[in-house]
């Protein structure tokens, strides 16, 4: 009879670590790398596109480079980071990759003017980010007590 409640005692536990107990680690789990997540993309720099036109041997193209803002100068200028760099004429140059990078950044300098990047909006984003924090915020207060 004993070894009877034992396995019945040891179903229910079971059942009830199974379905209850170890969900709620996961969701706890989910719930924090989602925050995280939330947070470093409000964290993150404002990023944008300059133009300009390169020219050299009688030959030009539009170069379209996407920048992140590191720093902004009292002069007006922003210290960037270059992340991708395109010219219009593939025929122009024929460098990709980290070998593009690195001639627009010799090119073009750490320094560019604020008034001629384009500047994606991130207000509505940052916005809806903050929202939603807010809700994992308050979901996770009711729901773990945390």
């Amino acid at each position: 009879m004993i070894i009877f409640w034992t396995f019945v005692i040891g179903a229910v536990l079971g059942y009830v670590f199974g379905y209850y107990i170890r969900p709620n680690h996961r969701l706890q789990k989910t719930v924090e790398e989602l925050k995280a997540k939330g947070i470093a993309a409000l964290e993150e720099g404002n990023k944008g596109l300059y133009k300009t036109v390169v020219t050299e041997h009688s030959q030009s193209s539009e170069l379209v480079v996407e920048v992140k803002e590191l720093a902004v100068t009292q002069t007006g200028l922003v210290k960037v980071q270059y992340l991708s760099a395109q010219y219009k004429n593939p025929e122009f140059r024929t460098k990709k990759g980290d070998a593009l990078l690195r001639e627009v950044q010799d090119l073009l300098g750490e320094y560019l003017p604020l008034e001629e990047i384009e500047w994606y909006e991130t207000t509505e984003r940052h916005e809806n980010i903050k929202k939603y924090l807010h809700t994992l915020n308050t979901y996770s207060k009711n729901q773990f007590g945390t």
